[in-house]
């Protein structure tokens, strides 16, 4: 199978690079592919570094010991693609997919996904013959993308879950569109990163691929300043998993000169992106050769020396000046032509040797692992087995050694799960809540607590009180422990508690349903709320019971928690507060289908 040409030659539509670049930087002439190989012992990077989450001091990357790591590996796309899922399942068992990965030196997937695996999409070119892939049966894709993410982790590798697209119909310039609104981008993103809260497999979220033209960098307007948008979202994301890293990808053009697509980071010099919890940004580029798109340097009669020149201004210098790590996220060829031979050479020599200069190096993942890339090709042939070992070869230099296994370091073992949740208080306005403490290998360090699918506590101790809560109303609480590797425990039982009085106010509401699509196995329903009152809602909750074993997999633009039957959803942060006679709405993804129209409870305050 091919992957359609247009998934990367719509590059070709870059703008002309106006300004003429200087101080070229002689590169010394590339010697010729070796094979592959592992890295040199004399590495600075230790062969069991990555343990926990990960941070960043000035351009390096630290794993939760404070031990430098260099990421070096693949894209793996597909679940941003109508198939909902990785390519190239149709062919091979995923668990062997990976272990390839990790046979051939290389340490990262980046996985790209678009927000409709949010609406319980079901994966489609999964083969399931002769033994392959069978524990994926009847999974939707973020159940498929729990498993992948589970196994890479296992044997020590890392993700980086790439938003990719707002859709599977195609690249979008802004990080929202008419049909995905930021609301939909920045609440998925939070849903992704309280999914794999506690799971160091997934070492942190790009954030949106590719902002080009007309996103800005710096310029101010809300509606096109790329760097505004991922400080919102860069945040949104740490207030649930602030043990993530963050990568922002780059524009296209800053100051009226054109870069790639995503690959113009001239705008960090004077505007860089300021986050909630230091220490968590990664700024992340892109860079392709010509079988892409031609471009003014690839004619340079200095080509490549001119090369170095054009990576420092757009991206390079952030590294180089200590500002921040870099991660080229996307690179990529056919390596078909002469000049896209000496690119990658010339790339691949400014990335740094592993081997001379260990984790003081750039962070990479090669476009693609795919070979169903139409303008690149990837690591694999179009057999999905054989490995095109003249690509692969020229990695070699930049590959670095694996990761601990298990997501966590040394420490695999999560600890017990939380029992004996119990509310000991309420008043009109908080809840307090205690727990029998868990036990672990070597030590429990802390409990995360969250009021259906948000977290909002984090303690030390076996008791917490949330407050800030509205009157006459119910909230339902888990809990999770979690130790010092970052291994988290399963979530405790649910317990529900009602906040004291009648709320107050003089707002009303009413909930109506609607099943968008129904496929048997699962389905989608969309809910619309309605203010009924005189005044504006502050906040508002929709509740009802399942008259069958149905159960919610994933929810956009509310949270929620279903206990047996019973699902409570509550509004997410952006929607709460609704106009007199107006409506918003949320949608959710659930299995099995067939579930009719429940009956639905709706409070408002």
């Amino acid at each position: 199978m091919r992957h359609p040409p247009r998934y990367r030659v719509r590059r070709a539509l870059i703008a002309f690079l106006t300004a003429a670049f200087t101080a070229l930087v002689p590169l010394a002439a590339a010697g010729p592919v070796q094979a592959a190989v592992a890295p040199s012992p004399s590495s600075a990077v230790a062969a069991a570094s990555g343990a926990g989450y990960w941070h960043t001091d000035g351009r390096r990357i630290l794993d939760a010991q404070n031990q430098p790591v260099r990421m070096a590996g693949v894209n793996w796309f597909g679940f941003e693609t109508a198939n909902y899922v990785a390519h190239g399942l149709w062919s091979r068992d995923y668990k062997s997919m990976i272990d390839q990965m990790k046979s051939l030196g290389y340490n990262t997937i980046r996985l790209p996904y678009s927000d409709d695996i949010f609406k319980g999409t079901q994966p489609n070119g999964i083969t399931y013959a002769n033994g392959l892939n069978t524990d994926l049966a009847g999974l939707n894709s973020l159940q498929v993308m729990d498993k992948i993410v589970d196994y890479a982790g296992s044997i020590g590798l890392k993700v980086v879950l790439d938003r990719h697209r707002p859709d599977s119909s195609g690249q979008s310039a802004l990080w929202y569109t008419s049909a995905v609104p930021e609301t939909t981008w920045i609440s998925d993103l939070k849903a992704l990163a309280a999914r794999y809260q506690g799971n160091t497999a997934v070492i942190g979220i790009d954030l949106h691929n590719e902002p080009h033209d007309p996103a800005c960098w710096g310029c101010g307007d809300t509606s096109l300043d790329w760097r505004l948008a991922a400080e919102r979202a860069g945040n949104a994301v740490l207030s649930v998993n602030p043990g993530l890293l963050i990568f922002v990808e780059g524009v296209q053009t800053v100051n009226g000169q054109s870069n790639w697509w995503g690959g113009n980071l001239a705008g960090v010099a004077t505007a860089p992106v300021r986050l909630s919890v230091a220490d968590r940004l990664v700024y992340s580029a892109h860079d392709y050769a010509t079988s892409v798109a031609q471009q003014p340097w690839f004619s340079d009669p200095s080509f490549p020396a001119n090369m170095p020149a054009i990576w420092d201004k757009n991206w390079g210098y952030i590294f180089k000046q200590n500002i921040a790590p870099v991660w080229l996220g996307e690179f990529g060829t056919t390596l078909q032509s002469t000049v896209d031979q000496k690119w990658l050479a010339a790339l691949v020599d400014y990335l740094r040797p592993t081997s001379t200069s260990g984790t003081d190096s750039f962070n990479w993942t090669f476009w693609s692992w795919n070979p169903d890339s139409g303008d690149t090709g990837g690591i694999l042939k179009d057999d999905w087995q054989t490995v095109d070992t003249v690509k692969d070869g020229y990695l070699a230099s930049i590959k670095a050694p694996g990761f601990t296994g298990g997501g966590g370091g040394g420490d695999t073992t999560a600890p017990s799960t939380p029992s004996g949740l119990a509310v000991t208080a309420t008043t009109a306005s908080s809840v307090s809540l205690s727990w029998k403490p868990s036990t672990d290998d070597t030590a429990v360090t802390g409990y995360d607590v969250y009021r259906g699918t948000g977290r909002v506590g984090q303690v030390t101790g076996t008791s917490f009180t949330d407050t800030g809560l509205t009157a006459g109303t119910r909230y339902d609480y888990t809990v999770r422990a979690r130790d010092a590797a970052g291994n988290t425990s399963p979530a405790s039982a649910s317990v529900a508690a009602t906040t004291t009085g009648t709320g107050g106010g003089s707002a009303g509401c009413k909930a109506t349903y609607k099943v968008s699509s129904d496929w048997g196995s699962g389905f989608n329903a969309d809910v619309t709320v309605t203010n009924t009152g005189t005044s504006a809602t502050k906040s508002w909750q929709v509740s009802w019971e399942w008259p069958g074993s149905q159960t919610v997999s994933g929810m956009w633009n509310a949270s929620y928690s279903q206990v047996g039957r019973t699902v409570t959803a509550s509004n997410a942060d952006h929607n709460g507060a609704i106009a007199a006679g107006a409506s918003t709405g949320f949608g959710f993804g659930a299995a099995p289908g067939g579930a009719g129209t429940p009956v639905l409870n709706c409070r408002a305050t």
